[in-house]
């Protein structure tokens, strides 16, 4: 879905004012607001925004902002969503040397050269100009030539729509994507690849047969000798001891004691 033409007049709209900024964030000094949230108010003129100088975080999605000159003084913005408004430059953005993400998906950007202004952005990673989900796009985005373009007019991006170019998450990709298509089955004559060999030897997994109990058995038997040793052990001992107490003691010794 594409953002409406601009009809002679629209831009007399609601204006971000400083009474606006306070309601939405609760802070009484503008240079104080980190992140601001303004999607979806008809928004079509930024008013006073440029006096937020600590902002880093910027939601202006959903409005009828056709210019951003404001955002040219907000040298903190790390994030900024434009994202379905009537833009067709982003000239002031040029300034915002810490922005990293930007989404402008949804706006009247037609020409590759309107994004000539953000190569200087040293910190600018992710870019989106195409929201399929959203249904939203810029005019720029139907050329064949689109995605090969930008990557060219800004090889400093690491995601583009949505989709990782550069860095390991596209080296990962790429290697699935290769390892997928070694896999697909191929029309064209050619070697056949090696079969598959098994790395164990035949039977290693079946069931081994159950072993008999003779380990068990023989242990309980040698316990169960040990155990009559001891018993035969103990009677002799006690046999023993009781002839030495006979061979000791007199003759009627025992019932001359008187305790």
């Amino acid at each position: 879905m594409e953002p409406p033409g601009e009809k002679p007049g629209e831009a007399d709209g609601p204006r971000i004012t400083p009474q606006l900024l306070k309601s939405h964030t609760g802070e009484f000094a503008l240079e104080s607001i980190l992140l601001l949230k303004l999607q979806g108010l008809g928004l079509a003129d930024l008013g006073c925004l440029g006096e937020c100088l600590g902002l880093e975080w910027l939601d202006l999605s959903g409005n009828a902002l056709t210019q951003l000159g404001p955002l040219a003084s907000l040298r903190q913005l790390t994030v900024l969503n434009v994202s379905n408004n009537r833009l067709t430059s982003l000239e002031p953005l040029a300034a915002c040397e810490n922005l990293q993400s930007l989404n402008a998906a949804g706006n009247l950007l037609a020409t590759p050269g309107q994004l000539l202004c953000l190569a200087g952005l040293r910190s600018l990673e992710y870019l989106r100009l195409r929201d399929p989900l959203a249904r939203l796009s810029n005019p720029l985005c139907a050329s064949p030539s689109y995605w090969a373009t930008v990557q060219e007019l800004l090889p400093g991006l690491k995601v583009i729509d949505g989709e990782r170019v550069s860095g390991r998450g596209s080296e990962l990709y790429q290697l699935c994507r290769d390892l997928d298509s070694s896999l697909r089955p191929s029309s064209s004559p050619g070697p056949r690849a090696t079969e598959a060999q098994p790395w164990v030897e035949p039977g290693y997994w079946e069931s081994w047969p159950s072993r008999s109990s003779s380990i068990l058995e023989e242990a309980c038997r040698q316990f169960q000798d040990t155990l009559q040793e001891c018993y035969d052990l103990d009677r002799q001992a006690s046999d023993s001891l009781a002839r030495a107490e006979q061979a000791l003691s007199p003759e009627g010794s025992a019932s001359s004691f008187v305790f």
